[in-house]
């Protein structure tokens, strides 16, 4: 069965001195509201963090109804990719999707379409109108995207977007996400004026 990883090893300079993974969004820590998303079509989680938030974000989670473990980042400050790679070694299942912790919106209906377009491959990543792929918003066949990670960090390589290219990976367009879920799934609050904006949608 499938597993989520949350990435929130990232040190969110926009947003301030608070780590915006426990920000308390309407009543909710944002990385909290962020599991309860998918909780419906994940059966386990892992969240890549930094040590030093372990027990904050533990403290967060204890009510979560499915296993869940912590991918800490041996080098932290790697960017993404190997936040990615650290939290996809640490899962159980053959996929997972990986969301970035400030992805409130998340919506379980695109997240359970993208893991049916990902089987028989290595990663399906969404692409919206903008032409960027979300690859913060993606599923990922673990062991080969753990490789392929590897391959790119050993190479000093850091853009998030190359371990994709040796992948078997599928592109799922902005025209077809919009028939299988909110396109409000992509929004990232990255800064206090985002997040306010997002407490008051709660």
């Amino acid at each position: 069965m499938p597993a989520g990883v949350i990435l929130a090893g990232g040190r969110s300079t926009r947003f301030g001195e608070e780590d915006k993974a426990v920000a308390d969004l309407a009543g909710v820590p944002m990385l909290r509201r962020v599991a309860g998303r998918i909780e419906g079509v994940v059966d386990e989680l892992v969240v890549n963090c930094r040590e030093s938030q372990r027990d904050a974000i533990e403290k967060t989670i204890l009510d979560y109804p499915h296993p869940t473990k912590f991918a800490i980042d041996p080098n932290p400050d790697q960017g993404p990719m190997a936040g990615i790679r650290t939290g996809l070694r640490d899962c159980d299942a053959e996929y997972a999707f990986v969301v970035a912790c400030d992805m409130p919106f998340v919506s379980p209906e695109l997240v359970d379409y993208l893991f049916d377009r990902a089987e028989g491959h290595e990663a399906v990543v969404p692409r919206l109108g903008d032409g960027w792929f979300q690859t913060t918003h993606a599923v990922y066949q673990a062991s080969p995207m753990v490789e392929a990670c590897d391959t790119a960090l050993r190479q000093n390589e850091r853009k998030i977007i190359e371990p994709l290219f040796a992948l078997d990976y599928v592109v799922v367009e902005e025209e077809d996400l919009q028939k299988h879920g909110s396109m409000e799934s992509f929004e990232n609050v990255n800064t206090k004026a985002e997040f306010e904006a997002a407490v008051k949608r709660f």
